[in-house]
């Protein structure tokens, strides 16, 4: 009797656990299905309109405000630029050095959070761009990326330059991609110019898209064959290229993401060419020459 009454429990007992963890297992999914936007595939005829350096046309690039302006812009996706501070956290900046987008100078490499946190990093917009200039960008600041993700999370998709080809900060970030459930519900593009680092991804995450950007003049040249091998597509500035050269690539089974198109004509010309995505600093330009398209 006592048998069976111990065996009655432990069979309650794992009933209560499995009816336990399948609650919790979806509520979660419910959670991030609430916070999620759907991902857009780079296999769909879409063009994609990737905010470059959020929208940077209106407002100081990489910074918050600069994203949240392309998203009510509606862009498809947020490129970022990520360096890393000599203690080691992950910030979204163009250059190695501070000083054409902050009030600061020096690499940031030597640089702590702290120190990096304490500059200006929305003057110097309202100075090159008077006609733009707003008081609410005095004094902000340039963000981490978990700063970014935190603010966005899954309701943006993110397309990220490594601009440092360093293991522990490619390490790091992909980590955190992890960490914010980027990667496995495809909310991420990856770009860099160095082959071994895409190389190296593709490796351990063979679902991340992966962008091979190319230097002025090497559009022609490249080996696109290789390039296939790791990458989903490239990068290409706008001035290298032509509707013989988009088709070129397309024909090597590669998307083309192209680079930086400001102008309403030369979106139009790219649109025209079949490109598969433009990088801009004005995403509501490019979003309404889009829809009159499409």
């Amino acid at each position: 009797m006592k048998t069976t009454w111990k065996w009655s429990f432990i069979v309650l007992f794992v009933v209560i656990v499995i009816i336990g963890g399948t609650y919790l297992w979806k509520a979660e999914e419910k959670v991030r299905n609430v916070n999620s936007v759907s991902p857009i595939s780079l296999s769909s005829d879409k063009i994609l309109n990737i905010a470059h350096r959020g929208a940077s046309g209106y407002a100081p690039e990489h910074t918050l405000i600069a994203y949240q302006s392309a998203q009510q812009m509606n862009a498809d996706y947020l490129e970022i630029d990520i360096h890393m501070t000599a203690d080691g956290e992950l910030v979204a900046l163009h250059d190695e050095d501070v000083s054409r987008t902050t009030n600061g100078s020096g690499l940031v490499e030597y640089m702590s959070l702290t120190e990096l946190k304490k500059l200006d990093a929305g003057t110097w917009f309202n100075i090159a761009y008077p006609e733009k200039a707003d008081d609410y960008y005095v004094g902000i600041e340039v963000p981490t990326l978990e700063e970014i993700f935190d603010n966005f999370g899954l309701h943006s998709n993110y397309y990220i330059e490594i601009k440092d080809p360093d293991p522990v900060m490619t390490d790091k970030f992909l980590s955190m991609l992890e960490d914010y459930h980027l990667i496995e519900e495809n909310k991420v593009i990856i770009q860099s110019f160095s082959a071994e680092t895409l190389e190296q991804i593709h490796a351990k995450y063979e679902s991340i898209p992966l962008i091979q950007l190319l230097y002025k003049d090497e559009a022609k040249s490249a080996n696109y064959n290789q390039i296939r091998q790791y990458a989903s597509g490239v990068g290409v500035s706008y001035q290298e290229l032509d509707q013989e050269l988009v088709q070129k690539i397309h024909h090597e089974d590669l998307h083309v993401h192209t680079y930086t198109v400001n102008t309403a004509e030369d979106m139009v010309q790219m649109v025209r060419w079949g490109v598969d995505g433009i990088f801009t600093d004005y995403p509501d330009r490019l979003a309404e020459i889009l829809s009159n398209n499409s």
